[in-house]
């Protein structure tokens, strides 16, 4: 039973750690992939007509940046974005952006 309880617990401790890492790293392309020019420092925007990204889900951001990516959404600024994204990008910037609250 304490090898059970020892296991889990370390498979727990690991995928913390992956997301932890996920979150990091998406922290880092928001700075570096120019996102903070128009959806601000810590997902607050200062510019009305672009939206904050604050309080928005892992998910949603995720949907999102592959439907830009895509071509399935369409917004030109966004889509030219979304472009050089792979999936790891994206799924790193939702996990940064869901983490915000």
């Amino acid at each position: 039973m304490r090898f059970v309880l020892t296991f889990c617990f370390a498979v727990a401790t690991i995928f913390s750690a992956a997301a932890q890492a996920d979150a990091a790293a998406g922290q880092s392309a928001y700075a570096s992939r120019g996102c903070i020019g128009c959806h601000g420092a810590g997902g607050i925007s200062v510019v009305a007509t672009y939206p904050s990204l604050k309080g928005q889900s892992g998910d949603f951001v995720r949907k999102n940046l592959t439907d830009f990516r895509s071509g399935a959404r369409k917004n030109a600024v966004m889509n030219a974005m979304a472009a050089g994204l792979n999936d790891a990008d994206i799924r790193n910037l939702g996990d940064y952006i869901g983490s915000l609250k």
